[in-house]
């Protein structure tokens, strides 16, 4: 045996010889800020909150307890009925928890929808200019001035059914187009950066720097967008439930309060049967609104209090 090897037994192991661990996930820092951000968390908590009812509603209400008529008539608030029955006998603790499905599960769909459209529209016609970006503006001026309410309307009497599946399209394809405005815009500040252009001389794709460099770094604006479109929808699709335009033998929020409207509850004193259906849509608005200020407040540097180089420019020069 050689010198050396002699040599290289006789050294004790050293860790930093032992093979690479895997890296653990990195969360992006906006995440981070967001969660550190007050109004952040308790956006969050909110939303989770009421999420978390949705999902083990079959565990703390009977679902078909909400669309049945299995209870006595007009009951007040109870330890039995913590939220009443309605003047037909339905739970109405039952109608919101369960409704909360419903109603958040058409809110995301129509958020997703309208978002992806967005984001893939607005960022391309930025990107690329020219004819496409001319067609896309035009298309969307086109859907900004749709009215959601007549189309649906229109809709639904020529396919003869009023379903989910009816209304995330309608309202996903016609409340895309204002964010598709804002995402233009901010495309426009950063497809002139240095990563984008060196991404242009790399020979990449359009669809690759549209998807791989421009959305990574307007996320926050995207999830923004999400958000905002959320609870848009929310209120959108309550206010047509609202007006009988959904499917009313399926548990909602919108549809409780249809129901409580069309047997004029509050004018016979059952306050519970309106009261509780709109206090779960303003809780969850109030919810994804801070989550929303939070967003904005971590993207804007000036919203979160931190001094921006102009402002720290004249702190340095003093007073005037």
């Amino acid at each position: 045996m050689s010198q050396i090897q002699v040599e290289l037994q006789d050294q004790p192991f050293s860790p930093l010889s032992a093979p690479a661990t895997r890296r653990g996930i990195k969360v992006p820092a906006w995440i981070v800020l967001l969660l550190k951000n007050p109004k952040g968390r308790v956006g969050l908590a909110i939303v989770l909150g009421i999420a978390l009812l949705a999902v083990i509603s079959p565990l703390i209400a009977d679902p078909a307890s909400a669309t049945n008529f299995s209870f006595a008539t007009r009951l007040a608030p109870t330890w039995h009925h913590l939220f009443g029955t309605t003047d037909q006998g339905e739970d109405v603790w039952a109608g919101v928890v369960v409704g909360a499905r419903r109603s958040l599960a058409t809110g995301f769909l129509v958020a997703l929808l309208a978002t992806g459209l967005a984001a893939t529209l607005g960022i391309t016609a930025a990107y690329v200019g020219g004819i496409v970006d001319d067609v896309i503006s035009l298309v969307t001026s086109v859907v900004f001035v749709i009215p959601t309410v007549p189309l649906l309307i229109d809709v639904t009497a020529f396919l003869h059914q009023r379903g989910m599946t009816t209304m995330i399209l309608v309202v996903g394809f016609t409340i895309w187009a204002f964010e598709a405005r804002i995402l233009r815009g901010q495309a426009l500040t950063l497809k002139n950066r240095d990563f984008i252009q060196a991404a242009k001389v790399s020979g990449e794709s359009t669809w690759r720097i549209v998807f791989g460099e421009l959305m990574p770094n307007m996320i926050s604006r995207i999830a923004a967008a999400f958000v905002l479109v959320f609870y848009i929808a929310i209120i959108i699709e309550a206010g047509l439930e609202f007006l009988g335009l959904g499917d009313s033998a399926k548990a909602s929020w919108g549809v409780s309060l249809y129901w409580a409207t069309v047997n004029s509850s509050v004018l016979q004193g059952e306050w519970w049967s309106f009261l509780f259906p709109g206090l779960a849509i303003g809780i969850t608005v109030l919810g994804l609104t801070l989550v929303l200020a939070g967003i904005d407040e971590v993207s804007n540097p000036r919203l979160r209090g931190i001094p921006t180089r102009r402002a720290l420019l004249l702190r340095r020069r003093g007073p005037a």
